[in-house]
């Protein structure tokens, strides 16, 4: 529902704009000088923070009380961590990561291109990723809130189809994970379960010995994830199930669980009423983002009612 392309749009002409020959200079006021502003739900807000802030949003050529504008947004940023966290939602850092990958990828740059403008601009590497990690948290509370008031499958058909729309399709996965286990106390374990992982995924012929193999395997889970449609696929694993044949694997990745693979078990195109939906929502237009905007308007609105805010 809520897409973190629609919402890193403006990043990206942000830096666009600071990589030009005419990019805003290096700023350099020291970490060490910071000074807390703000506490959110018992987050604090320094002034470091503040500035970062400031700095990207003068790399968007951005109007008015920069300074006020900036602390806004920190604190609508703290607000919506908070939620996120109360709601359960985690974004890995591996998942920041990829995210952070990827939008150099999507905008020809290297990431230790993307690295520069960071420093160059004054945004930093760290404020930037945290951003990344806060929009992709609020993607989630977003869709969770919006689930209740989501058009049903018939509704988006007939609005697509009199639009003049055709039903789309999308490709179907039948997806196996599989979890080599390692446990917050004992990550210095990592490498040797990485190698672990590679030798069965060399082995990997298809889903249906896949348990037979880690019956041998020392904290090994195997789980069948079911069908999956393209657009359903979680965002840092998409690129991969999609570029990997049937009765192959995904890359080997580290996750909080530990580390893990995606098996391909089969796939096929599908058109029905619930790929309809998705392709709907995925594509949004200007009517979806502009409930999109208001919804998360009011949500963020209801979430600053109930905080305390301490302004120092």
């Amino acid at each position: 529902m809520f897409s973190m392309r629609k919402c890193l749009t403006s990043a990206t002409v942000a830096l666009m704009i600071a990589a030009s020959p005419g990019g805003v200079a290096l700023m350099s006021t020291p970490a060490a000088a910071s000074e807390i502003k703000v506490i959110v739900n018992q987050i604090p807000i320094t002034s470091y923070d503040i500035q970062r802030r400031v700095a990207f949003l003068k790399v968007q050529r951005r109007g008015g009380n920069l300074n006020e504008e900036a602390e806004k947004q920190m604190i609508d940023q703290a607000l919506r961590l908070s939620e996120a966290r109360r709601l359960g939602i985690t974004v890995t850092d591996d998942q920041v990561d990829a995210a952070y990958n990827n939008f150099a990828k999507s905008n020809k740059m290297t990431v230790k291109q993307l690295d520069g403008i960071m420093n160059q601009s004054g945004v930093t590497k760290p404020h930037f990723k945290e951003f990344i990690r806060s929009q992709m948290s609020w993607s989630q509370a977003l869709s969770r809130r919006g689930r209740g008031k989501a058009m049903s499958e018939q509704d988006v058909v007939r609005r697509m189809l009199q639009q003049g729309g055709a039903k789309p399709s999308a490709t179907e996965y039948m997806l196996q994970q599989v979890i080599f286990v390692v446990p917050q106390n004992e990550r210095g374990k990592i490498a040797q379960r990485k190698r672990e992982a590679e030798a069965m995924r060399a082995r990997f012929s298809g889903c249906n010995t896949t348990r037979q193999f880690a019956k041998g395997l020392i904290d090994v889970t195997v789980r069948d994830l079911g069908r999956k449609l393209a657009p359903e696929l979680p965002s840092d694993w998409a690129d991969q199930i999609k570029n990997t044949k049937v009765g192959g694997t995904t890359a080997v990745r580290e996750t909080p669980a530990g580390v893990e693979f995606i098996g391909i078990c089969s796939s096929r195109e599908v058109s029905d009423d619930r790929v309809a939906k998705l392709t709907f929502q995925a594509e949004g237009g200007a009517e979806g983002d502009k409930s999109t905007e208001e919804l998360s308007k009011k949500y963020t609105e209801e979430l600053r009612e109930k905080a305390k805010i301490v302004k120092r």
